[in-house]
């Protein structure tokens, strides 16, 4: 058995090393990596194609019969023979193209993968982790509203975790300057605690909904806000103090739903970094993953309550 996973576009650095802890890799195609084995967890691949196999082909046409046969949508990621590689892809039904418009659920139709390796040889999988071509999910955007895009990565965590807060409901934002998030919180007419601190963008300060407290997120205690239904956090930190932070509110019983952005200093994150990163995704029923809309970074994800 083989698995490959696809990195997001600069970070493939950041996918071997991970990869290399856990599975022995087979071979590297452009930024889909090829492991032997069983698939295992890997935050840094943008999507993950299961059991992948090698398919010889004759021609353009029998390509596309050959993948037609195993199942309808497939997304080429082309990495090498590229003109070969997209005339493949013209014979087969047309996927992807259409921009979300958030909130949305994702797409429910299976899609597979696949990529010319050869003039006469494809590597596809009929079963990949995102329901999105290559890992990449494109909203409908905001021109106007938000004070940053920063808010597309958040729609993104919530679009992928199939939940979002609903109007009334209570949420924290720290580390909210210039409001991206905040604003995004508040058109589902969530009740919004924005803290930072520096202020926010004056049109979102002026939300109704929006109350923003000037203070530092990390010395802001749970007692002090009192029961929320979800904590977002943005906070320029290491991931040891995110942590910390997250920690702190999950022992104070007072937020069940959390997404939050791990952000990392330098190329390769070092040992307490990797150390706190696998400490947030070893939490029961959390997520950590690079979303496609992230940079160097990624998203920690918990929906318990």
């Amino acid at each position: 058995m083989k698995t490959a996973y696809l990195a997001p576009r600069d970070f493939l650095d950041e996918l071997l090393g991970e990869l290399g802890e856990q599975t022995r890799i087979q071979a590297v195609h452009g930024r889909l990596v090829v492991t032997t084995g069983p698939a295992v967890s890997a935050a840094w691949a943008q999507n993950v194609w299961f059991d992948p196999k090698e398919l010889r082909f004759e021609s353009v046409g029998g390509a596309a019969r050959a993948l037609r046969s195993i199942q309808r949508s497939w997304a080429l990621h082309s990495v090498v023979l590229h003109r070969r590689a997209r005339l493949i892809a013209e014979k087969l039904p047309k996927v992807g193209g259409r921009r979300l418009a958030f909130p949305a659920s994702p797409p429910s139709s299976p899609i597979g993968s696949f990529t010319l390796l050869e003039p006469d040889l494809m590597l596809a999988s009929a079963n990949c982790s995102s329901p999105f071509p290559n890992g990449e999910v494109e909203f409908v955007e905001d021109r106007e509203g938000p004070a940053s895009r920063a808010y597309l990565k958040l729609w993104e965590a919530l679009t992928l975790a199939g939940a979002h807060p609903k109007p009334g409901e209570r949420c924290l934002d720290l580390g909210s300057s210039p409001g991206g998030w905040t604003w995004a919180l508040q058109q589902l007419g969530a009740q919004v605690i924005s803290v930072d601190k520096s202020p926010l963008a004056d049109p979102i300060a002026r939300l109704p909904g929006v109350s923003f407290l000037k203070r530092d997120a990390f010395t802001l205690t749970p007692g002090a806000v009192g029961p929320v239904d979800w904590l977002f956090s943005d906070v320029i930190c290491y991931p040891q103090r995110l942590l910390e932070l997250v920690t702190r509110w999950l022992d104070s019983g007072l937020c069940g739903k959390f997404v939050c952005t791990i952000k990392l200093q330098g190329k390769a994150p070092g040992v307490q970094d990797r150390h706190a990163i696998r400490s947030l995704g070893q939490i029961p029923g959390s997520t950590v993953r690079h979303l496609y809309h992230n940079k160097h970074e990624l998203t920690w994800t918990l929906l318990a309550g």
